[in-house]
């Protein structure tokens, strides 16, 4: 397969042979008319579900996940971490041994490296704890812990906590040892708390500037320290609401391109037509610009939008390039994930590859490729 277009982090165009699902070759071409970029699949580490599936949900089946799959192919995305949720201790071992045979399908198992446990290890106080159920948090437990890693066939390969609970700490380093991704997520850690956390290993704050209450103290509250925190890379849901646009330019500027990665976070709604639904138990509604909110509580419920749609607004708001953009909701993850097959275009990895349109600041999948197979294309 011979893929032409222009190079996402370069002016020149380039032909790109692929060989045995493998990238063979990438040669300078004479710059091609269209406006057609080539740029690494992207990568997403919080998916909770899509078109009505929900990852955390009963009734979870491997023809489910294999669909949220096929419709995520159409977004660009190539890998992703299907997140599970705070739940009850039953329903994880339940989801996970089902994400784990969904996982040996090789027509998707290649696009799902692991899996996300967000929660249940968070904080229970209101506001800090989000949408997650409170009567399912709970405090760090490596025995409980180890029951969802043979659930998941020793797959969950980041799992999200707050710092400041009891036996957070000690959880974290343990995590960390089995090489684990840990994140710090709905939380009221202190300064000295993600200190500790980050010496103990974490290494990414989820979705930062959310999973937090409205009202914190000006000076001592989760986000400072968390910015300050060089050796936290910052993950980011760029949809347009969950973060201001001051916000992501001012995120941005203190982390640069280098220490954040773009997630879509989207939910089962996503991917449905607007109106309102049965989320989580309550009545929410969604918007023709996809945002997804609870009427009587005027709170977020969620997020729709696709990954593409968070690098087209942080190069919107917070003036980065295109490349940088794409960086950060591809290779940047290779790195924190060690998914060293794949994350950027490099001869001997792995071909995943999105092929795009980028005018007026909109991209436009035109074609998806996963391991040198078109499983996507606007042509059909």
């Amino acid at each position: 397969m011979i893929l032409k277009g222009k190079h996402y982090l370069h002016d020149y165009s380039v032909e790109i042979a692929i060989k045995n699902g493998m990238i063979e070759t990438i040669n300078i071409i004479k710059t091609t008319k269209d406006n057609l970029f080539i740029a690494p699949g992207f990568i997403d580490n919080q998916v909770n579900g899509y078109q009505g599936v929900e990852f955390s949900g009963d009734h979870l089946t491997v023809k489910k996940i294999e669909d949220v799959v096929r419709h995520l192919w159409k977004t660009g995305v190539t890998t992703f971490l299907p997140t599970i949720i705070t739940s009850s201790h039953e329903r994880f071992i339940e989801n996970l041994k089902i994400l784990a045979k969904a996982q040996e399908n090789p027509d998707i198992g290649g696009c799902i490296p692991g899996f996300h446990l967000e929660g249940p290890y968070i904080s229970p106080l209101d506001g800090f704890r989000g949408a997650h159920p409170k009567e399912h948090v709970r405090l760090p437990s490596w025995d409980e812990f180890q029951q969802y890693i043979e659930a998941a066939n020793d797959k969950i390969i980041q799992v999200s906590v707050a710092p400041e609970v009891e036996g957070a700490i000690p959880f974290i380093k343990q995590c960390k040892d089995k090489g684990i991704v840990v994140a710090l997520a709905h939380h009221n850690g202190s300064a000295e708390d993600i200190k500790k956390a980050v010496d103990a290993g974490a290494t990414i704050s989820t979705h930062l500037g959310n999973g937090c209450a409205r009202n914190i103290d000006r000076a001592y509250n989760p986000l400072w320290p968390q910015l300050a925190e060089d050796r936290l890379t910052a993950s980011m849901i760029c949809d347009g609401f969950h973060l201001l646009p001051e916000q992501i330019k001012t995120f941005y500027k203190v982390k640069g391109t280098d220490r954040i990665i773009l997630t879509s976070d989207i939910v089962s709604l996503a991917g449905l037509p607007s109106g309102k639904y049965l989320f989580a138990g309550e009545e929410v509604e969604m918007t023709p610009d996809g945002m997804i909110r609870n009427p009587e509580t005027n709170t977020f419920a969620g997020a729709s939008l696709p990954l593409f749609r968070g690098i087209e607004n942080i190069i919107k708001y917070a003036g980065c390039s295109l490349a940088d953009g794409v960086k950060m909701a591809s290779s940047n993850y290779a790195k924190l994930f060690n998914l060293n097959d794949r994350g950027t275009l490099q001869t001997g990895r792995r071909a995943d590859m999105v092929l795009f349109t980028y005018e007026n600041n909109k991209i436009e999948i035109k074609e998806t490729i996963v391991s040198g197979k078109v499983v996507f294309t606007d042509k059909e």
